[in-house]
Order: C-alpha cells, then sequence, then structure tokens
C-alpha cells in the first residue's frame, strides 16, 4: 500500500519526522491554549470583583492556587495595589511582556517546519534528478525503471514537503493569532485592574 514512500529516497525520514514533531506541536498548543485554561473565570471574577482599600488577600490566594500566565499577572497587580498606581501599572506591563511571551511558547516550531518541509521536498526533487541523470549517463535512455525511480523520488518528497507545509502553515498562523487574541483580552483585564485600583488612589 506504502511502496510509494520506499521511492521517496532518504528524505523520507526527515518529512516524517517534520510531520510528526508538527502535529505534536500542534494539539499541545490546541490544548495550552484552551480561553478557559488561559483565563480561569475564578481570576476573571477577581478582576471583576476587587475593590480598592478592601483586603485583597483572598484574590491573591485564589490567584496562587490557579497559577498560569494571567493568574500570575493579576496577581503581581494585586501585590503592588499599596503602591502608587503609575508603579503597578508599569510593574504589570513588565510582567504581561515577560509572561505572555509562554503563550506562543513551540509556535516558533510550527513556523520552522511550515517552511522547511517544502525546502526538504525541493531538495528531494533534486536529488531525485541527480539520479535520473545519473542513470541516463550510465545506461543511457534504455533503461525506463532507472528513469522512473528517479522520477518518483523527485515528485513523491515534493508532494509530502507540500502536504505537510502547506497544513503546518495554516494551523500555525491560527495558532497564532489564538495566542494574540488571548493576550489581548489578558491587557483588557490588567488594564481593567488598574482601573479599579486606582479609583480608590485618587479618592
Amino acid at each position: 500500500m506504502f511502496e510509494w514512500l520506499d521511492d521517496a529516497g532518504p528524505l523520507i525520514y526527515p518529512l516524517a519526522l517534520a510531520s510528526f514533531l508538527a502535529t505534536l506541536v500542534a494539539i499541545e498548543r490546541m490544548l495550552a491554549l484552551r480561553r478557559g485554561r488561559v483565563l480561569p473565570s475564578e481570576i476573571v471574577e477577581i478582576v471583576e470583583a476587587v475593590q480598592p482599600g478592601h483586603d485583597l488577600s483572598l484574590a491573591l490566594d485564589v490567584c496562587r492556587r490557579n497559577p498560569g500566565v494571567f493568574a500570575d499577572i493579576i496577581r503581581i497587580g494585586l501585590e503592588h495595589a499599596h503602591e502608587p498606581w503609575e508603579v503597578m501599572r508599569d510593574t504589570l506591563q513588565d510582567a504581561g511582556r515577560q509572561r505572555t511571551v509562554a503563550l506562543e511558547r513551540h509556535l516558533v516550531w510550527l513556523q520552522t517546519i511550515a517552511q522547511a518541509a517544502p525546502l526538504l521536498g525541493l531538495l528531494g526533487t533534486v536529488l531525485g534528478m541527480i539520479k535520473m541523470f545519473s542513470s541516463i549517463s550510465l545506461s543511457g535512455l534504455g533503461d525506463p525503471q532507472a528513469l522512473s525511480a528517479g522520477i518518483s523520488e523527485a515528485m513523491i518528497t515534493t508532494a509530502i514537503g507540500l502536504a505537510i507545509g502547506i497544513p503546518t502553515l495554516i494551523a500555525y498562523n491560527l495558532l497564532l493569532a489564538k495566542a494574540e487574541d488571548l493576550v489581548s483580552e489578558i491587557e483588557t483585564h490588567a488594564t481593567e485592574l488598574v482601573k479599579r485600583l486606582r479609583s480608590g488612589d485618587t479618592a
């Protein structure tokens, strides 16, 4: 059934590895970027309910019990709630820049595979053509089997490279857009937290 894979040449192995890694990373990121996981409702409720001048220990405890990018950022904001709002704002911005990077973790692998897989396929095409012309130089045009082997290697690796690269590129763009949307939501909630706590600072 998969005899044609034997004709793809040695590049089928790095292409198979690229396909496996792309699938693994895509599944891991799809699970990691679920909105409920990144933005737990308990932490969102804290941002919506926090009041300046009130005891924040319960809110801090909830953030510590729900570790994650969003919870860590809000926790840092609450820990600096007693400081001037400008300091808290800058601290939240720094925390956001440092921690939201985690949402795009491993996506570079998808980008790399999306770019590298078609190039590996192209390399297979070149190697297949070299193989074909070498057989021609040795046996002339009278050996159709040797010619077909070179052509098969050239065409199959190109097709496989594109078959891996195209869906990987789509997955990369979709997951990157999802991560950026989540970062935007986190920034919105962090800004809301600053506004709420600032109201007490300016009262």
